[in-house]
């Protein structure tokens, strides 16, 4: 006899088996669901706080001693040891002073004095006629007053002179002298250089977009529109400014550390065939304060690959400080550290009680940072290795035996975190070597506001001249000298230098040298 119990399945079990069978994958879609519902809930606490919370990423617990404000309101601190007795004695020696208040507004020591008297209209005395004498003085107020600029009109004239006695003589040839204008900063053109420089000033440190000061040019006499004004900025920048920026570049690929990052711009007139709406990028270079005086330059760009990083650092050697941006690597002869900045504030995204432990050790190396903030680069490698290396394992090992699974904002702290662990122990190695890469985020920050005032540039050339002429901008501001001055001592001289034949003429005019520091400091 055959067994037909395994071909025959009792109806009543397999309808039980189809009924297990629905249930686990209910669970697992359940499942599936709870995860998903977890991480948009997660994604909309975190949009939320981005809309109505708190814009700072600083902890209260940021303080370099590691104390919290003294102004923080403790509503649990009582002083009940202190009796009635006590309280008179301290009211009874309490001394009311009255606190001169500071003004919020000042004029600097170097600016121009007049003084205006103010004398009675009649000084005969009233009651007997005769002449009264002067017996005080008081300065009732300060103001202060604003004369504003005003165009001139500057026509160049050269003299010639010839010898009457040699012009008389046969066999001596005429001698004429002829007196020779300093030449234009740009050929055939009606801009002087304190009004190029005004120009390039308003809008690179001002922010004023071109259009905008046509107006302002009108005012003060000098007629155009928005077309010229960007020709003559672009004109300078390529003509004159590029050369500061070609030497400056040159005097930065000598440094061993750099800082680098790029913000995304605007092209209309792109030559690679792409919309005008597309992304284009301002890159951003930096270097370290303990290699030299600080340089500052920026690189237009069309788009964010890695081979635009190196088509301008070319055959540049040593490290560069960097976020986790994927061009940042596989470079021949750099090695990249990076920005604990960025694992900071993907653990605050991740705001739960994990997300705070993950910050809390960022914390603590920042804390520490501070503390080594003014030693020499040695000893604070000494020091790193000593405190901050401890806490970088710990956070590291942590991370690595946490199971953050999934698209949570946990999970993309920690795998952010572990993807980048030799770049993020770099800064232990070198003591030069920041630890974020916050210099060069701030100094990006005047091309993200740029862009929110001149919106976008109509061609490639206006782009690189804008990166030129916020590339001397910034460079300027960090060395202490002032912008406007130094572009007019720049476009007054370098046209009349024989630049080409002397190239090492413009070591004088970087903006760190002796004479540039004397002539144009703030």
């Amino acid at each position: 006899m055959v067994n037909t119990s395994s071909n025959h399945e009792n109806p009543s079990d397999k309808l039980i088996r189809l009924l297990e069978e629905q249930l686990d994958l209910s669970n697992q879609q359940n499942k599936e669901l709870s995860e998903q519902v977890k991480v948009l809930t997660e994604q909309v606490r975190h949009l939320t706080k981005l809309l109505y919370g708190a814009k700072t990423e600083k902890s209260k617990y940021n303080a370099p001693d590691g104390q919290t404000s003294l102004f923080d309101d403790d509503s649990t601190f009582t002083d009940s040891e202190q009796t009635e007795e006590q309280s008179q004695q301290t009211i009874s020696y309490t001394v009311v002073r009255k606190v001169q208040k500071k003004r919020n507004d000042s004029l600097r020591a170097d600016v121009e004095v007049e003084v205006i008297h103010h004398h009675p209209k009649n000084t005969n005395c009233t009651c007997c006629n005769r002449q009264m004498v002067e017996i005080d003085g008081t300065m009732v107020r300060e103001e202060a007053t604003f004369i504003p600029a005003k165009m001139r009109k500057v026509q160049h004239v050269e003299h010639a002179y010839e010898c009457k006695n040699c012009k008389g003589d046969a066999f001596q040839p005429a001698q004429i002298e002829r007196g020779k204008a300093p030449q234009p900063v740009i050929q055939r053109s009606i801009a002087s250089p304190s009004v190029l420089a005004k120009v390039i000033y308003d809008k690179f440190m001002q922010y004023v977009p071109l259009y905008r000061q046509v107006k302002e040019w009108e005012r003060y006499g000098l007629n155009t529109n928005d077309k010229n004004l960007s020709n003559w900025v672009i004109r300078t920048s390529h003509d004159w400014l590029l050369l500061i920026y070609d030497h400056m570049k040159h005097k930065m690929m000598s440094k061993s550390i750099l800082h680098v990052d790029e913000t995304h711009g605007q092209i209309i007139n792109r030559s690679d065939g792409k919309s005008g709406q597309s992304n284009a990028y301002n890159w951003v270079y930096r270097t370290v304060p303990c290699q030299g005086p600080t340089i500052v330059l920026f690189q237009s760009a069309l788009s964010r690959a890695r081979s635009v990083l190196k088509s301008f650092i070319e055959d540049y050697s040593g490290t560069i400080v960097c976020d986790g941006y994927s061009a940042y690597d596989k470079i021949e002869g750099v090695t990249f550290a990076n920005c604990w900045a960025h694992v900071r504030r993907y653990w605050l995204k991740a705001d739960s009680k994990n997300g705070r432990i993950g910050v809390t050790y960022c914390d603590d190396l920042y804390q520490l940072e501070r503390q080594f903030k003014h030693l020499s680069p040695s000893e604070r490698r000494k020091r790193r290795n000593k405190f901050s290396r401890p806490i970088v394992d710990k956070f590291l090992d942590w991370v690595d035996k946490s199971p953050f699974y999934g698209k949570s904002a946990l999970a993309k702290a920690a795998d952010y975190t572990l993807n980048r662990i030799n770049g993020l122990k770099a800064f232990l190695k070198d003591g030069r070597i920041e630890m974020d890469n916050n210099p060069a985020e701030n100094a990006i920050r005047p091309s993200v506001i740029g862009r929110k005032n001149w919106l976008f540039s109509v061609s490639e050339a206006g782009a690189k001249a804008n990166a030129i002429c916020l590339s001397i901008a910034e460079t300027a501001k960090v060395n202490g000298i002032d912008f406007y001055r130094y572009l007019v001592k720049l476009l007054t001289d370098l046209p009349n230098l024989h630049i080409h034949r002397n190239p090492e003429v413009l070591n004088e005019y970087m903006p760190w040298s002796k004479m540039i520091q004397a002539e144009c400091s703030k």
